[in-house]
């Protein structure tokens, strides 16, 4: 059965867009990524079930931003005076790129999930169940994986 994807954007819009903010951190990039969740769902209608669409739309707005992150910290800064003025808005630039630089190392050789699964547990503060639904493992995978997670980050730390 085939989603309403125009009645998704009205119910659903300003959630994934408040998602998309939260994520990106700029108002832009986050109207850009709520377009494109609606696109990949108006391309997957036909085939998308509509029974828990809050969680679809979250999920999908949630590996979007991921994707924009990755794809920024790719891409080099277009301009000079953008960096500027991004440097000029921190409050404490060495504590934001050191955690910037430590964050980085951390999900460096880890899967794109478990990058989600911190993101939604830790940021949004989802339960481990929460998290296990959402990313579709177990209670125990995630407790696994930020396990890991943790431990990598105290090595790091030491370092």
């Amino acid at each position: 059965m085939a989603v309403n994807v125009e009645e998704f954007y009205r119910k659903y819009g300003p959630m994934v867009l408040r998602r998309c903010r939260s994520l990106l951190q700029n108002e832009d990039e986050a109207l850009d990524a709520m377009q494109e969740v609606f696109v990949q769902v108006l391309r997957k209608q036909e085939v998308l079930n509509d029974k828990a669409p809050s969680s679809l739309l979250y999920t999908i707005a949630t590996n979007t931003c991921l994707n924009v992150l990755r794809s920024n910290k790719r891409k080099p800064l277009n301009g000079r005076d953008e960096y500027l003025v991004e440097i000029a808005g921190w409050d404490n630039p060495e504590e934001r790129v050191m955690a910037g630089h430590f964050a980085d190392r951390l999900f460096s050789e880890e899967k794109d999930s478990t990058r989600l699964i911190a993101v939604l547990h830790y940021v949004d503060g989802f339960t481990l169940e929460e998290t296990a639904e959402k990313v579709g493992l177990s209670v125990s995978g995630v407790r696994k994986r930020l396990r890991g997670l943790r431990k990598k980050g105290l090595s790091l730390k030491e370092v």
